[in-house]
């Protein structure tokens, strides 16, 4: 949002305003306005990399490949179906959003008064939304709250999986399962690793990593038959992943010639490899990452092994801004294939290699447990204990969290009501007017060129990535034209256009759970419903008095919900109507965009609840000990009880569609929004 205004400035005042904003990053307690940093620092000083950056949450990300030693070409948008059930399992983390701040680094520079660059840096801001915006307004437990910094580093939110059997998700073992070298054949052929010499393997490793300047690595074929160059060929496509072959015949001579997959054929449907069929047809493994979210990470891998996406599956996608463990499956890939990448890519790693019959699908996980550090703390040892004693015994209202939301000047919600009333033109008019605040360069004269001319294609040539979601609208128009916008909002992917309409049934659903809790506090009452297996019950006032508010569900808006019997479950009705929606016909035109409904529990008590002050004296230094780091056998944090700074080090485990970020909100107390953030940050810093 900043990086496009701060791009017109010149570089003089560009840099004070850099130098300004590394002054306030010490108040920051959002990791939003550190992206917004980071993102401007990159741009203004890093051109280059510029085509690399993340877009804004208007657009679509265009993944920046971190820690990976070979460039990809761009990832193809996932497009899973998200039928919604009637009890609500949206496969999210629960943490912060994947469109987050690449890194840590911050650029040096001189000081400077920054009085004025923090006003301007606060007035860009002004245009997001609050948590009053969307309807967060409440919370459950009366103690004071405290200050303090989320996601100062990364490392500070680390997730760990827990499976479908309730275990938690670990990488602790490298090694390859022994059915992966049982291979029938394996006595009347020569093994793969002594095809090759010691020599070829050293120039085959520098092509790997793009230290050989030639491009490309020659290997003549002493012994000519076809057997020997099959074996060379798989020998190269087995020990370094990445890597394409070809035969070629020079003077005479025949040499095989490795060279850098790229491309479309790094896309191309993998050549079918012998595969025993005692063997399990997918290879689960766990996939350790660091600063990069599941997709980001997957299309890394499809690249390197030359696989679709779609090959590999998994239970739910993690935060980017972390460190993140989860299980991932993959079709007939073995572990030895997987196990190379360990030498190829950093900040992944994999491991707890296994082979099965069955691939992994989403909402399959029993949850997430976290373990999140929060910085020079301002509360006190008493008030940590009596925050976290609550959030142990009572819970969190299990609000959506402002990444739902996004964090532009048009939320995303406004768009969903548009497509639910079925007015096309206002959400063309939506995604694609002049927004007030900063933003890219490149959107601005987009949006301004659609403004002025209504022409699709001329607004179209004013961006020079097309995949964004404005870039899909107008490329639909110009296929479609203007008066068929159905059509021509289907060329968004359909995540991203349920994400929408999923975006206003949140909104409601805070905005309905704040009147619950302000009218009837946190006991169950007459109209309440319960879940009875995937069921809604009305209890009675006899009923209410044997149940707590952790059983009390509230419905999003749809067609195959019932609601509350009380006043405020009455209160739907008139919400939508106000929204110009009737509540009794919630099916659309178009079936991707019919509401069925879901129950959501009001009140989450999370599980496995920890938590520990520690002091320390280097920021720098990571406080947790990561999976990654005990298999290196790397000492844990050791922590100084004078040290001048203090940090909460909190652990808890939440079931899937939760936000550890309301948990975290209850704990501090504070609105966890980025134009909220911004504010306080700014008055702080002036």
């Amino acid at each position: 949002m900043l990086l496009c205004t701060l791009l017109n400035l010149t570089t003089r005042s560009a840099c004070v305003k850099l130098v300004s904003l590394r002054k306030s990053l010490h108040v920051f307690s959002s990791w939003e306005t550190r992206r917004v940093f980071t993102e401007s620092y990159r741009c203004l000083l890093l051109p280059h990399l510029h085509r690399n950056l993340a877009l804004m949450a208007e657009s679509e990300p265009v993944p920046v490949q971190v820690g990976e030693k070979r460039g990809c070409p761009e990832n193809e948008e996932d497009d899973t179906p998200s039928k919604k059930p009637r009890v609500e399992s949206d496969h999210e983390n629960g943490g912060p959003p994947h469109r987050d701040e690449e890194g840590e680094g911050e650029p040096e520079g001189e000081a400077s008064d920054g009085e004025e660059d923090g006003e301007t840096f606060a007035d860009m801001m002004k245009h997001g939304l609050t948590e009053l915006d969307v309807g967060i307004l409440k919370y459950v437990s009366d103690h004071e709250g405290f200050s303090g910094i989320l996601k100062e580093r990364y490392s500070d939110f680390v997730v760990h999986e827990i499976n479908k059997q309730g275990k938690i998700v670990h990488l602790d073992d490298l090694s390859i399962p022994a059915e992966a070298e049982e291979a029938p054949e394996a006595e009347q052929q020569p093994k793969e690793s002594d095809v090759l010499t010691e020599e070829q393997k050293k120039q085959l490793s520098e092509l790997q990593l793009f230290k050989n300047k030639e491009g490309n690595v020659s290997i003549e074929v002493m012994d000519d038959t076809k057997e020997k160059r099959t074996l060379v060929h798989k020998a190269i496509k087995t020990q370094f992943p990445g890597l394409e072959t070809k035969t070629e015949e020079k003077e005479g001579r025949k040499f095989i010639v490795a060279y850098h997959a790229a491309g479309k054929k790094a896309l191309a449907a993998p050549r079918k490899h012998f595969w025993p069929k005692n063997r399990g047809s997918f290879c689960h493994f766990v996939l350790y990452k660091e600063n990069k979210d599941t997709m980001d990470a997957i299309n890394v891998l499809s690249k390197f092994l030359r696989l679709r996406p779609n090959m590999f599956s998994y239970m739910g996608t993690k935060d980017k801004r972390a460190i993140t463990v989860q299980e991932i499956a993959v079709h007939k890939i073995t572990a030895e294939r997987l196990a190379h990448l360990n030498k190829c890519l950093m900040n992944l790693k994999l491991g707890n290699f296994s082979y099965k019959n069955h691939p992994l699908k989403l909402g399959e996980l029993q949850g997430n447990h976290f373990t999140v550090v929060i910085r020079n703390i301002s509360g006190t040892d008493e008030q940590v204990h009596q925050a976290m004693t609550s959030l142990r015994q009572t819970g969190f209202i299990n609000y959506y969290g402002m990444q739902r939301f996004g964090t532009t000047a048009v939320p995303t919600q406004q768009v969903g009501r548009a497509i639910l009333k079925n007015d096309w033109n206002e959400v063309v008019d939506l995604i694609l007017k002049p927004r007030p605040g900063a933003e890219k360069e490149f959107l601005v004269r987009c949006r301004e060129e659609w403004a002025k001319t209504q022409d699709p294609e001329a607004a179209l040539k004013k961006l020079p990535n097309k995949r964004c979601v404005e870039g899909q609208l107008l490329r639909g128009l110009s296929m479609y034209g203007k008066k068929n916008i159905v059509s021509a909002f289907g060329l968004i992917p359909r995540n991203n256009r349920l994400m929408y309409i999923h975006s206003y049934q949140s909104v409601v659903w805070n905005t309905m759970v704040s009147r619950r809790i302000d009218a009837f506090g946190l006991k169950a009452v007459e109209g309440d419903l319960v879940l009875r297996g995937t069921t809604a019950h009305v209890l009675s006032a006899e009923e209410a008095e044997a149940h707590t508010i952790h059983d009390i569900v509230m419905p999003l808006p749809g067609f195959d919900v019932i609601y509350p019997t009380h006043h405020v479950g009455k209160g739907y009705r008139e919400l939508l109507s106000v929204d110009g929606l009737d509540i009794d016909n919630m099916r659309h035109k178009v079936k991707d965009y019919s509401l069925a409904g879901a129950y959501r529990r009001i009140i989450i008590r999370p599980s496995d609840v920890s938590w520990e002050v520690i002091q320390y004296d280097d920021p720098r230094i990571s406080l947790v000990h990561t999976d990654f780091e005990k298999l290196e056998s790397k000492p844990a944090p050791v922590f100084n009880k004078e040290g001048k700074h203090r940090a909460l080090r909190m652990e808890f485990s939440l079931p899937p569609s939760t936000y550890a970020t309301m948990a975290i909100r209850e704990v501090l107390k504070l609105d966890t929004s980025i134009k909220k953030q911004t504010q306080l940050n700014t008055t702080w810093f002036n």
